[in-house]
């Protein structure tokens, strides 16, 4: 990792979209923590020069936060999503969710470790009347900790910054007083080989992936061995690292043997009757599942639920073509992480993992703006 580059800490990391983010807008992200094993696991295989520790971030302080992952320099950017599915219109929006809290812990760290800037990332829902009061006394706790919020707070859609799926993310963007203030990034396209802006649809982040039903392997194994079909789609290529992204500051990586992420669904014979009905961009009446459209923008790919709410699968889109769901690499494409990512191998993480995590082009166009002013 480069000395002149700023660093980072995410807190509430997920399986690390907003890592990755942060990572290609030129920062190093020096330590992250969640509190699910299975998220640090990921994380870790996919940053190994991040110190990534599952902890229970409202048990701790930010100095014994310092002192587990051996921090002794001033922090940049301190950034991060609490958990949000309190506040989500896709789950039951309970002020009284304990998880809620969370939000107040980040204050406090934020206040502990007295970054330079910080970015807080959560569900639309935040902006609602119902949780609103919880989002006020935040900006209450950070400016009696000597921050100033940008406001008016906005909501950002992930589909006006290079992603091929309508996602909506409240950020909370902050700096000390005194500090150069942070402005929220204006909407960006992608960038093609001839640096033609472009904005990435269905067809550009899925369609060259492999017909899993031509594989019956993939029905056991996550990994598909077999070469990618080609493409001239410059968003599939900036995935499988075959062309260049000019945006990217972070380094280069080299994709493993094989495409995780594919293992394949097996649906019932009268479940793949009810989907070869389905126009695309519509939902299938019993399940509700949404038909993909090859010439749109996919839907907001949701998490489910944790075990302690009952380990539920969150509606999947069906494939705009074959008979069945998006499989977690198609999902993965869909959100803007790239090839190399490496998923843990069952789907309900897998998908819980992309569906709790920001897409990474989006993180990394609000973290462009913070690289601006520290420069």
């Amino acid at each position: 990792m480069g000395a002149s580059r700023p660093n980072s800490i995410d807190l509430f990391c997920g399986a690390g979209g907003m890592t990755l983010g942060f990572e290609q807008a030129g920062f190093d992200v020096l330590a992250a923590f969640d509190q699910e094993k299975f998220n640090i696991a990921t994380h870790n295989a996919n940053f190994p020069n991040t110190k990534a520790l599952s902890v229970d971030l409202s048990e701790h302080t930010g100095q014994s936060l310092r002192d587990l992952a051996d921090l002794k320099v001033e922090i940049d950017v301190i950034f991060g999503g609490p958990p949000c599915q309190g506040f989500s219109y896709g789950g039951r929006q309970d002020s009284a969710d304990e998880r809620n809290m969370l939000v107040y812990d980040f204050a406090r760290l934020v206040r502990e470790l007295q970054p330079s800037y910080f970015v807080m990332e959560n569900v639309k829902g935040l902006m609602s009347v119902r949780s609103r009061p919880i989002l006020d006394s935040f900006v209450s706790r950070v400016k009696k900790a000597g921050y100033q919020v940008v406001e008016p707070i906005r909501v950002l859609n992930a589909a006006d910054y290079g992603v091929p799926q309508r996602r909506w993310r409240t950020f909370v963007l902050g700096h000390r007083k005194k500090l150069p203030p942070l402005r929220y990034p204006e909407p960006r396209k992608c960038n093609s080989e001839s640096d033609t802006p472009f904005r990435p649809l269905v067809l550009d982040a899925i369609s060259d992936l492999p017909v899993l039903e031509e594989h019956e392997y993939l029905l056991k194994a996550d990994t598909f061995s077999g070469p990618l079909n080609e493409t001239n789609n410059a968003y599939a290529r900036i995935m499988r690292g075959l062309c260049h992204d000019s945006d990217d500051k972070s380094p280069r990586r080299t994709k493993a043997k094989g495409l995780t992420g594919c293992l394949r669904t097996q649906h019932s014979k009268e479940t793949v009757r009810r989907f070869s009905k389905v126009t695309p961009g519509r939902a299938e009446p019993i399940s509700r599942y949404i038909r993909l459209a090859w010439d749109n923008v996919a839907p907001t790919l949701r998490a489910g639920t944790g075990a302690e709410r009952g380990s539920h699968t969150a509606p999947r889109p069906i494939h705009p073509k074959v008979h069945r769901c998006i499989s977690a690499r198609e999902a993965a494409r869909l959100h803007s992480i790239p090839d190399w990512f490496l998923f843990h191998g069952t789907r309900w993480h897998d998908f819980r993992q992309i569906g709790n995590s920001v897409p990474p082009f989006l993180a990394r166009a609000v973290a462009s703006q913070i690289i601006k002013v520290l420069k």
